[in-house]
């Protein structure tokens, strides 16, 4: 079930937050009834970023064998059209 707690509950209700963020729920946070933060524990932030950190040493590994260059639009161009394909 999705957690969505007042930001106050950050400071107030510490140990519980925790406790839920620690089962491996995120917990949404908001401030006068808007969506402000979501809560992770260090494990789920780094299964969002591992990927994303190989492929910057992917490219950086492949920039630095090459003189190759693409220009933003391309750049662009090519994520999207591999973000539409799968």
């Amino acid at each position: 079930m999705i957690q969505i707690r007042p930001v106050s509950d950050l400071r107030n209700k510490f140990p519980e937050i925790e406790s839920m963020v620690s089962e491996g729920q995120p917990v949404f946070l908001t401030k006068n009834g808007y969506g402000t933060m979501v809560v992770l524990s260090l494990e789920q932030y780094s299964s969002l970023t591992d990927d994303v950190e190989i492929k910057l040493d992917e490219a950086d590994r492949q920039a630095a064998s090459t003189n190759e260059r693409l220009s933003h639009q391309t750049v662009f161009a090519n994520a999207r059209r591999s973000a539409h394909a799968k």
